[in-house]
């Protein structure tokens, strides 16, 4: 069953693809049928900049417990960069 949870917002950053480094403009979160991870559903994460073609994406599924860890560890991060003053 197609959940069609997705939601997107502006991103200022760069990601590597298999042609290199290219810049990302856009980051798109969702949960639905998963591709490559072997689960029947996935969090995915695409971050992309679609000026540059179809090629400029970095894409991830993850599943539910990985993707809470993943945002537990980057509220870590962003509180200890912010705590730093740099």
């Amino acid at each position: 069953m197609c959940t069609m949870i997705a939601t997107s917002t502006a991103v200022t950053g760069a990601g590597k693809g298999s042609g290199g480094w290219f810049p990302i403009s856009k980051a798109t979160v969702g949960y639905d049928h998963a591709t490559h991870s072997g689960t029947a559903h996935a969090l995915l994460l695409d971050f992309t900049n679609y000026e540059l073609g179809l090629d400029a994406r970095v894409a991830l599924e993850l599943d539910l417990r990985s993707g809470r860890a993943l945002l537990a560890q980057l509220e870590l991060a962003i509180e200890a960069a912010e705590a730093s003053g740099v």
